[in-house]
This record gives C-alpha cells, sequence and structure tokens, in this order.
C-alpha cells in the first residue's frame, strides 16, 4: 500500500479584516447598566477582541461576530442588533456568490471543513454543478472514512496516455512502446488566474505551493525566472501558438509542458516528442461546441493530456456560450468512450472550479483532474472587486503578501477541499478517486431527471389537448 498522502495545514491569520455578513448595531444610549452586560458573555468574545482597523477605518467586529444573536436576544432593552452589511452585499457575483468567498477564506485561514452546526438551509437544486445530486448511500459504514485514517483512501490520479492493450513476445518482452506517466497524489493542479495584481509574486506563491503539494503549477513560459527554476520539477510550462522553441533550455528540465490548440498541434508534438520522448505535453482546448470532436481527433492523433477550459462562470466560449462545464465535460467524455479513446488519454477541466464539491462533481462528469485559478487568487484575500482589471489600487495588496504565508494559505485551501473530497469518497463507498471518473450511474442530473421522469407524469396523451376546467 502506497503511503498516505498527507497535507500539512497551520493556520494562517488574515492580514485584512475579513467582510462579516452581518453588521453589529450597538447603542449605548438608554442602557440600563445591567449587573452583568450580554457583551461579557459573547461566546466568542467579539466585544472583548474587537478593534478599530485603520486600513480600513472600520470596526472590526463585523469580522469577528459568528452570528449566533445570543448579545441580541440577550439585551433587555434591545439596544443590540444586527443588519447586513452593506459592504458583504458587494462582494463577487451570480457564480462566484458571498458564500463561496467568505467559506474559501475561512479554508484558507484554518485548512479546516466548514460545518454549519445548523444544518444545511440552501436550495437542493440549482444551475450547472448544483443540480447534481450525488449517491452518499455508503455514508452509513463510519469504517469507510479517510479522514481519521480508519481505511485508506487514495487521491492519486495518472497524467499521461495509456496503452489500449499490451503486447509481448515469445520471450515476454513488451513489443510496444511505454508512455510516460506521471503520478499526482491530489486530483487538482494549480493554474494562473487571468485577473490580479502582483503576478510575479503570485507565480512564486503558486510555484511554493505546488511543490508542497506535490502537484503542478501552470504558467505562462516567459514568466518563468530564473527565481521560479528551483521549482521546476512542479511547474508545467504553457506555450502560445508559435512561440514553442524547440531549443528552449526549460525542455530539459521540465516534467510537463502545455500548449495551447492550433492547427498543427500534432506535428508540433511530434517534433517534440522526438527530442524529448518523456516529456508530458498537454493541449489545452477552449470548450467550443466542437470540443467533443476535437478531443477525439486529439486522443486518435496521440495526445497525453487534453486540458478543456472554460470562463470564470464554467460557460463555454463562442457557440458553447449557454453549456456548462458540467455538460461539456460528460459529452468529451462519452465521446471518448464511444471511440474507444477514453482510457488513451487524461482528461483535465477548468474554469469555474469554486467549491471542493465542484472537484469531485466534474470528476463524476468524466474528468480524471480538475485545474483551479481563482480560488488561489482568494485563498489570498482577494474580494474579486475587480479593482486590478480598472487598473485600480487592490484593496489587500496581493502584490506585497510574503510568498511563505501565501503559500500556507493555498495549501490550507487544499488541504481542506482534499479532505472533503475523501469525505465524498468514503460516503459513496469508493477507496480511490479513479474509480469516481465517469461514475454518472452514481449521480442524478435534474434535467434529466425532468425531462425522463417528470415530464412524462405531467403531459397529456399525445395529440391531446388540455381542456378548460368549467367554472360551474
Amino acid at each position: 500500500m502506497p503511503e498516505k498522502y498527507h497535507i500539512h495545514v497551520k493556520a494562517v491569520p488574515p492580514r485584512f479584516k475579513a467582510v462579516g455578513k452581518g453588521t453589529v448595531l450597538d447603542w449605548g444610549e438608554g442602557c440600563l447598566r445591567c449587573t452583568r452586560c450580554v457583551k461579557e458573555t459573547c461566546p466568542y468574545q467579539a466585544f472583548r477582541d474587537r478593534t478599530f482597523d485603520n486600513h480600513d477605518l472600520s470596526d472590526t467586529i463585523d469580522s469577528l461576530c459568528k452570528n449566533c444573536f445570543r448579545c441580541v436576544q440577550g439585551c433587555p432593552r434591545e439596544l443590540i442588533t444586527k443588519t447586513v452589511n452593506p459592504e458583504y452585499k458587494l462582494l463577487g457575483d451570480a457564480y462566484w456568490t458571498k458564500e463561496i468567498i467568505s467559506t474559501t477564506w475561512y479554508q484558507a485561514e484554518t485548512g479546516r471543513i466548514p460545518v454549519s452546526g445548523a444544518g444545511y438551509g440552501g436550495p437542493f437544486k440549482g444551475p450547472g454543478f448544483d443540480s447534481i445530486w450525488t449517491d452518499m448511500s455508503e455514508i452509513v459504514r463510519p469504517t469507510r472514512d479517510g479522514i481519521h485514517g480508519r481505511e485508506y483512501i487514495s487521491t492519486t490520479v495518472d497524467l499521461g496516455r495509456k496503452p489500449l492493450f499490451l503486447s509481448f513476445n515469445a520471450q515476454g518482452d513488451l513489443t510496444m512502446p511505454v508512455f510516460p506517466l506521471m503520478e499526482l497524489p491530489l486530483p487538482i493542479i494549480l493554474t494562473e488566474p487571468g485577473m490580479g495584481v502582483g503576478k510575479n509574486q503570485f507565480r512564486l506563491i503558486m510555484a511554493m505551493a505546488a511543490q508542497s503539494l506535490d502537484t503542478l503549477a501552470v504558467m505562462p513560459r516567459e514568466a518563468i525566472t530564473l527565481k521560479l527554476m528551483p521549482f521546476m520539477r512542479h511547474l508545467m510550462p504553457q506555450y502560445s501558438p508559435g512561440a514553442l522553441k524547440l531549443d528552449d533550455p526549460l525542455l530539459e528540465t521540465a516534467r510537463a509542458v502545455e500548449l495551447w490548440d492550433h492547427p498543427d498541434i500534432t506535428a508540433e508534438i511530434d517534433r517534440l516528442k522526438v527530442l524529448y520522448p518523456s516529456l508530458l505535453i498537454s493541449v489545452i482546448l477552449p470548450a467550443t461546441g466542437q470540443a467533443p470532436e476535437r478531443c477525439e481527433a486529439l486522443a486518435g492523433a496521440g495526445a497525453e493530456i487534453i486540458h478543456l477550459n472554460t470562463d470564470n462562470h464554467a460557460q463555454g466560449y463562442d457557440d458553447a456560450q449557454e453549456t456548462h462545464l458540467k455538460d461539456l465535460t460528460r459529452q468529451v467524455h462519452l465521446r471518448l468512450v464511444q471511440a474507444i479513446l477514453r482510457d488513451a488519454v487524461t482528461l483535465v477541466v477548468s474554469g469555474g472550479i469554486a467549491m471542493a464539491e465542484h472537484v469531485a462533481k466534474a470528476i463524476i462528469c468524466g474528468a480524471d483532474a480538475v485545474a483551479v485559478d481563482l480560488p488561489l487568487l482568494l485563498a489570498l484575500e482577494c474580494r474579486l472587486c475587480s479593482h486590478c482589471q480598472d487598473e485600480d489600487h487592490c484593496p489587500v495588496d496581493l502584490g506585497k503578501i510574503n510568498e511563505r504565508r501565501g503559500a500556507q494559505r493555498v495549501i490550507n485551501l487544499m488541504g481542506a477541499w482534499n479532505n472533503q473530497l475523501l469525505e465524498v469518497l468514503g460516503a459513496m463507498g469508493l477507496r480511490e478517486v479513479r474509480r469516481l471518473r465517469g461514475e454518472m450511474g452514481r449521480a442524478m442530473f435534474f434535467e434529466d431527471l425532468e425531462k425522463e421522469i417528470f415530464a412524462p407524469i405531467f403531459a397529456g396523451p399525445p395529440g391531446s389537448e388540455l381542456l378548460e376546467r368549467d367554472p360551474n
């Protein structure tokens, strides 16, 4: 049995006051001067530890308060009230919601799984990944518990091309080439987001986190400086079309590279493989309506890794702008299965992977691994305010964060995500994440249920029309 994978989390407090969901309105006038003020009995010592933030010019109690409402209910004159923080309302957008941002901050700070003692109070159906219901029937078996070590559950995935069959000669030796493979102990690759300031510092943080997590960090070839060379084993240089030079010295030290798709990509891969046969090559492909056909062609031509990319809201490009990543992943996966090529290629998907559950659900839809980008910025306390895109000042000074501090927050986030993935695998009765790939039979998709089950129930007989009910 391989050594159990462990992510070393360590609490890292935020540099700036976190944006709290609620604002405490604390009025001093009219106080009865009780013998014991309810502020003193706060279970989280929010009133005792409150300070004034000179950076934001605000009271820090909003970030300390846990919204238990004990002080609100206990004050006899009702002088303490709670209201929604107007700053909290401005966070995120319809996809990157306030809850996702605040939850990511918590996980990056503590490395813990976010748990609500009041239980889940949200909807059980929504767009995108929220329309997938997973089978958790094995959750009643407490022995299948990967977090507490009662049973070994593997989160290791393989990157690279696998042979569809094996052939041997009379002496028992392989008569076919052996393709290079890379094992990642976590089905997550780090990749650079398209927004954010302090790119050089952020890339150093990515590299340090990738080294600690033993995964890969994808970044543009031109961004890899001498300062990043000690981390080359965990870096995947990305080349735009026409930018690859076969004499690039980086190709001799890198374990994997990524190339943007273009019409001459297969010939470029062949030339690269002649000189560097052990180098893994990933082809990043924008998710359009032609993605399934293109992925089949690339896999048939010998591609090792296909990286299917959507936008930050997990929507495709061009004619697939209304198609979610989960549906595009299913289309590509099933197309490769029909072509008997699925096991020959590694499928990585990215864009809109915002929570730990998205990792598991993307793999259920057919991916081998995912690439995350914006959650890495959130781990560094980013507000997703888009000030950087407007060339305004970053409110959390991303370019000034200490690299070790930033790397540990990214490691904490991945540690929390890994534990949640172990919980999902244990609840589904699976011992390794490889078995989760394409297990659509272990999940229910609301759109399919609505079309196959609910629609026939409420539909009338073929050719019939609904009759208006006589009011008399």
